[in-house]
């Protein structure tokens, strides 16, 4: 889509910024307005997720960690579903079009499209007298048959999640002057990896082959940890039971738990985690760990999938049902 009143501004942006992304032949160096992507056999997973000014990053957030967590949230649903990256387009939608933004933007966004192997293929730039949005639709390749979705939860299966469960919340809250703030005043590397998790999510690709291996049901945790599970045992016709204890939590977080600047509510519900949740059938749940173990990602598991209907009963250390006021962030 070109600009009316100045038919070359679009392409212009285009060529300097974003056509030494488009690497992959099929993205005809971004001078077509479609692309080929070549399926070789396997199923095309596709996942989208927009990112808005205001609402997923801050106006204060550096425009390179804008980019690498609008494509990584992407990245996140990939891993989630056993699906190998191949491909993404993007839809920019700019206030304006300054060097000063744009530059670290498309840098960080070409690194991260390299190192994840996950190239460009085409996009739309647009203005908007609004809140700037950033649009990422990306593609995944997985072998015939074998995605792995939200609907196979079985009965007895344990339930698994990468990394650590809050730590983007307490980030958020940080750089908005909430309690967090307070409270880490005088920790400063506290502070900076709160940040750094709100800021640049860390997909877990690394274990795509190992979700893919082993897990009956799996999605990442973006809207928060309480929330997500919920939908997936809701997908799966299941109920689970949680330890919130094992629940793996940073030292940052477990600290602010332990002095009580923080709920435990805040990091189940808090959202942006970005970790893979999946479920896995008693004699795998170890080979997981490992797969984990083996790329220096902790893998923990937390609770069991159960029969029923009803939303899965968080316990407390004591064996005491926890009732959560809210499981996850809403946008409405």
């Amino acid at each position: 889509m070109t600009n009316a009143q100045n038919p070359s501004a679009e392409d212009s942006l285009i060529a300097r910024y974003f056509k030494p992304l488009a690497t992959d032949p099929g993205a005809f160096g971004l001078v077509d307005d479609a692309a080929i992507l070549s399926s070789s056999g396997d199923d095309i997973v596709v996942t989208t997720d927009a990112v808005v000014q205001g609402v997923h990053y801050l106006s204060t957030d550096p425009s390179d960690t804008i980019a690498r967590k609008a494509l990584r949230v992407n990245l996140s649903d990939l891993a989630a579903k056993g699906a190998a990256p191949a491909g993404f387009v993007l839809t920019l939608a700019l206030r304006s079009r300054e060097d000063a933004w744009l530059r670290p933007f498309a840098d960080a966004l070409g690194e991260d499209a390299k190192s994840f192997g996950c190239p460009l293929l085409g996009g739309d730039t647009v203005s908007t007298p609004g809140p700037q949005m950033i649009s990422i639709t990306a593609f995944g390749r997985v072998p015939k048959g074998q995605m792995v979705g939200r609907t196979g939860a079985k009965p007895g299966d344990r339930i698994l999640v990468t990394g650590t469960i809050g730590d983007a919340a307490l980030g958020l809250d940080l750089l908005t002057g909430g309690a967090v703030a307070t409270a880490l005043a005088a920790d400063p590397a506290a502070r900076e990896m709160l940040v750094s998790r709100y800021r640049v999510p860390q997909p877990r690709n690394v274990l795509t082959q190992a979700v893919r291996d082993h897990a009956t049901a799996a999605m990442d945790v973006s809207d928060g940890l309480a929330g997500d599970l919920t939908k997936l045992c809701a997908a799966s016709g299941v109920s689970a039971t949680v330890n919130v204890a094992s629940v793996p939590l940073s030292a940052a977080a477990a600290g602010l738990v332990a002095r009580s600047a923080i709920c435990v509510e805040t990091l189940l519900a808090g959202g942006d985690d970005y970790e893979v949740l999946c479920t896995v059938p008693p004699a795998q749940s170890d080979a997981l760990i490992a797969a984990g173990q083996a790329v220096g990602l902790a893998v923990t598991a937390i609770g069991t999938i159960v029969a029923g209907h009803e939303p899965p009963c968080f316990l407390d250390g004591l064996g005491q049902e926890l009732v959560l006021k809210r499981l996850s962030y809403s946008h409405f």
